[in-house]
């Protein structure tokens, strides 16, 4: 794991950390990206930066993984198919669940061989269900009908941002809310995030304290504009001073 800007690794970050072929320690054998980047508040990749690090791994033999959890979310918010920002990619995740709404669920893509593999392995650890069809349907529901909202959860993510900009006590960046994670710091406001996400509870408000002075709040298919106000009006509230 590496850190960088707004977590959107660069092939110029990846390469020095790339261990070549030794008999004295471990090798690199993956390069994982992740698309969007939950714990940067949704950042996404690009089209062209992903092409440019899949092709110079490619060059150096490392396959690359996408974990794209709400990679519907990140192709959206760059204006191109999830086929197309995935398509130097020798294998990806995306869940059913989150962002396309889904009870449960997670799909991985990959070559023929590499799916038999994943199987394999996953039946190994443990993994596999029987009787899923009532999962699957959710999930066939999910996959088909879901992107074609996504962009509520945008624009209800802006709104939530540009709202929790105006309330004293807290620091957030709308310009940086590009899909449907809204990261908050309530370090100015004098009390933990998880104080916070504990007061805004018990205003029926779920968020998740995910640093100190931290909080996550996420957008998704069932929280519509007026949820977003009240949210807004609950989070007025606890960062009141007492």
């Amino acid at each position: 794991t590496t850190a960088a800007p707004d977590g959107i690794l660069s092939w110029e970050l990846i390469e020095p950390l790339l261990r070549a072929k030794s008999v004295y320690g471990p090798v690199t054998g993956l390069i994982s990206l992740e698309n969007s980047h939950n714990m940067n508040g949704g950042s996404v990749y690009t089209r062209e930066a992903t092409d440019a690090i899949c092709a110079k791994a490619r060059a150096a033999g490392v396959p690359v993984h996408m974990d794209g959890a709400r990679i519907f979310n990140a192709a959206l918010a760059v204006g191109c198919s999830v086929a197309e920002l995935t398509r130097g990619c020798d294998s990806v995740m995306f869940c059913l669940s989150k962002g396309l709404g889904a009870p449960v669920g997670s799909m991985l893509v990959g070559s023929r061989e590499f799916v038999e593999k994943a199987r394999a392995m996953r039946k190994l650890v443990g993994g596999g269900m029987r009787q899923a069809g009532v999962l699957a349907a959710a999930g066939l529901v999910a996959l088909e009908e879901s992107p074609k909202r996504l962009h509520c959860d945008h624009e209800n993510a802006r709104r939530l941002a540009q709202g929790l900009a105006t309330i004293a006590g807290v620091t957030i960046d709308p310009s940086k809310v590009v899909t449907n994670i809204v990261m908050i710091d309530v370090q100015k406001g004098g009390r933990p995030g998880a104080e916070i996400s504990a007061a805004l509870r018990e205003r029926s408000v779920l968020a998740n304290p995910t640093g100190k002075y931290q909080v996550r709040m996420v957008t998704h298919c069932d929280v519509n504009r007026n949820g977003i106000e009240r949210a807004l009006v609950a989070m007025n509230a606890v960062m009141r001073p007492a």
